[in-house]
């Protein structure tokens, strides 16, 4: 079964649901998920990656591989 089909059944049998218990034990369950990965997709950088972008940042400045402010803005106006 994929993931779609998977979802409809899920909100399917959840909609069957009468337990105010129960529900409040799925939003909360959402809640902490959607809390996870958030948290996931935004860990800080360690202190090695950090230098490695700096150093990357660098080189690229020095090889011409940038853009300046008023180019980025003008692709916005």
């Amino acid at each position: 079964m994929d993931l779609q089909s998977r979802k409809i059944e899920f909100i399917q049998e959840f909609l069957k649901l009468q337990s105010e218990e129960a529900i409040s034990r799925l939003e909360k369950l959402l809640k902490k998920e959607k809390k996870n990965v958030v948290e996931e997709e935004f860990k800080p950088m360690t202190k090695k990656e950090l230098n490695k972008r700096i150093d990357q940042s660098e080189s690229d400045f020095e090889k011409n591989r940038f853009k300046k402010t008023s180019e980025l803005l003008s692709n916005y106006q």
